[in-house]
């Protein structure tokens, strides 16, 4: 919603337009409204609404909207728009993309997020939902295109800024422990019916890890009917395959490999047989 095309918007309907808003969003609303400047009598509305119960504080300079009859201290909170509301350049990411696109194989109340606010690892947690914040890849930094990728979604009235499903593939191949492990990614990724292939080779060259690339080529190979990848697009990445057999899961793993010599990785026998989906 903008609010500047909703300048005679009340506070009650501001309220329940922004399920988590910041402080930023409360204080441009009531700019747009024509309501006083001053910083004080905003910070004071603020706690007017909030001794109401009208609204919750989440942590500094976010709240969440509480509708009327609802209970403070149980209405619960979308993790996607509070994900999104924890830096100005939140963009969701990794297993929380998956799921907020709907592709997810399993629901998980983890919320990675690509920020530069904020140190890389630094953890919030709220209503039993984790947050964690993750720096963009280098590569992307160093080729000046963090936006690679990333497209909004409409989540609740408001706009999420997401990783598109072509870099969420690379990416959770990328971070397997942001992304729930492998056999959830690949039970995920197989729950996508189309992938734009270009588009995930090309991101996963921005990237640069040999590592990643081999195992999306491993990925795009073994699922090369149903999304229809070509021989030469397999080529593309086989190209940049490590030198040396490298490992799909540490080596002091338990679980056996196999080496793939296209891709030069060692990978788990579970991913190349897909035990998974064997009957019990």
């Amino acid at each position: 919603m903008e609010i500047s095309s909703h300048s005679s918007l009340s506070t009650a309907q501001f309220f329940q337009a922004h399920p988590v808003f910041t402080t930023s969003e409360f204080y441009d609303f009531l700019q747009h409204r024509g309501s006083s400047e001053n910083p004080q009598t905003r910070r004071n509305l603020l706690q007017y609404f909030r001794r109401r119960g009208a609204i919750s504080p989440i942590r500094r300079g976010i709240y969440f909207s509480v509708p009327p009859g609802s209970d403070q201290k149980s209405y619960p909170v979308d993790g996607y728009l509070l994900a999104a509301k924890l830096a100005e350049d939140a963009v969701l990411s990794y297993h929380a993309a998956l799921e907020l696109h709907g592709r997810s194989y399993s629901v998980h109340n983890q919320f990675p997020y690509l920020t530069k606010k904020h140190p890389a690892g630094r953890i919030f947690t709220f209503q039993g939902m984790q947050f964690r914040s993750v720096e963009p890849p280098t590569g992307l930094v160093r080729a000046g295109k963090e936006d690679f990728g990333i497209s909004k979604v409409d989540r609740l009235g408001q706009d999420v800024r997401v990783t598109s499903l072509e870099r969420t593939l690379v990416d959770v191949i990328d971070r397997p422990k942001l992304s729930g492990g492998w056999e959830e990614i690949w039970r995920s990724l197989e729950t996508i019916p189309y992938f734009d292939i270009d588009q995930i080779i090309e991101y996963a060259l921005l990237l640069g890890k040999r590592k990643t690339i081999a195992i999306v080529g491993l990925y795009l190979e073994q699922h090369a009917k149903e999304l229809m990848v070509t021989d030469t697009q397999l080529a593309i990445l086989e190209q940049k395959r490590p030198a040396e057999p490298q490992y799909v899961t540490k080596r002091t793993s338990t679980e056996r490999g196999k080496l793939v010599s296209r891709w030069n990785l060692v990978v788990p026998e579970a991913i190349i047989t897909r035990s998974w989906e064997e009957p019990a």
